[in-house]
């Protein structure tokens, strides 16, 4: 089958191995695959990545000096399935799934593994437990956005949130637009983001934020006492001794680059919650004083269980997660290289989709 390979640092439109499902597992047709930010970064870095994984007591399965097929946010649609399986979802199906397969070896990412290719293949195989039919004829598009809305939904799910709650989304790419549409869902509000494209922030505007702002012309800690969010901690002294309405804040940081934690713990209202979506690859430093004096919570967020992905699925098909204001557009195999200069490069492009069957 035809595939765009990870071999060494280099994308390679070439002919790989048919995959042929095994136990419980299902062989299913790539209808579209969006590009990620790790797949962005795995390219140059696996090595480190992997590392980075190793010491956090992650799974060792890949090999990243053999060949990879990235893509882990699909829809498929089911074309057979091999020995042990139900057939509970009838070929032809729209499918999407948690990009986890199980094999011989054990588990393993799809899209991260030497065993299991993924979404820029024109085949994958697939465990069919984990898979998930789409409902209500939403179109492949939408429905391959359910892996990152995913991990938006976990972040604020995570979050410490009450109906008094003001939020500060930092970064709109399409980690930080999955947190606004989480946020939104919620009803909570207001919701403050910033991002350094014109693109990003018509899209946060889209998907509900209420107050959008280029950092550049507008900080947007400059919010936080209009919205009854002491901004300082005599600031809050001040309004504790006042009897004066006091809002909380919850800020996302959706950037993952080296300062950004440490200007966020700089500028945050006294017992703001941090919590961090953004993954930062590299070593960084913070001042605990500083967070400690002002008595901030920082917390760290990864992934998204079954059941939020399972339930962002449902949010989007059912209408009420609009993602159509990510999809920035969609490339065949040719395109997938200078899909990943373009978005290594910043600019307005926020998820470009694959569709591996194109060229």
């Amino acid at each position: 089958m035809k595939a765009v390979v990870r071999r060494g640092t280099e994308l390679v439109d070439t002919e790989i191995a048919d995959p042929v499902p095994g136990e419980g597992q299902a062989l299913v047709s790539t209808l579209v695959c969006g590009i990620c930010g790790s797949d962005l970064h795995a390219l140059h870095y696996l090595d480190h990545m992997l590392a980075l994984t190793k010491r956090a007591g992650g799974l060792e399965t890949v090999d990243p000096a053999q060949d990879m097929v990235f893509g882990h946010e699909f829809c498929a649609e089911v074309l057979d399935y091999g020995p042990g399986c139900s057939g509970a979802i009838k070929p032809g199906t729209r499918v999407v799934s948690v990009p986890a397969a199980f094999g011989p070896q054990g588990g393993e990412l799809v899209g991260y593994s030497n065993r299991f290719p993924g979404g820029f293949a024109e085949r994958m195989v697939l465990t069919e437990a984990m898979l998930l039919a789409v409902p209500n004829g939403l179109d492949a598009e939408r429905a391959a956005l359910t892996e990152p809305m995913a991990v938006g939904e976990h972040a604020v799910a995570q979050a410490p949130l009450t109906p008094q709650s003001v939020a500060l989304v930092i970064g709109c790419g399409p980690v930080g637009l999955s947190v606004i549409a989480a946020l939104k869902a919620r009803g909570v509000g207001p919701v403050i983001a910033t991002d350094l494209s014109p693109e990003r922030r018509r899209a946060a505007e889209a998907l509900g934020a209420d107050v959008v702002l280029d950092p550049r012309q507008h900080s947007p800690h400059d919010r936080w006492e209009a919205l009854d969010v002491p901004a300082t901690m005599a600031s809050m002294s001040a309004s504790q001794l006042m009897g004066r309405s006091i809002r909380d804040a919850v800020v996302f940081e959706c950037v993952g680059v080296p300062g950004m934690i440490q200007q966020l713990i700089e500028n945050s209202p006294p017992t703001a919650t941090i919590i961090v979506v953004g993954v930062c690859m590299e070593s960084d430093t913070i001042e605990p004083s500083l967070a400690i004096n002002k008595q901030l919570g920082l917390k760290f967020v990864f992934g998204y269980s079954p059941e939020e992905f399972a339930a962002t699925l449902h949010e989007i098909a059912e209408g009420h997660r609009d993602v159509t204001p990510l999809i920035s557009g969609t490339v065949g195999r040719s395109g997938v290289a200078d899909a990943f200069k373009a978005l290594t490069g910043g600019g307005g492009q926020i998820k470009v989709l694959v569709n591996p069957a194109l060229d």
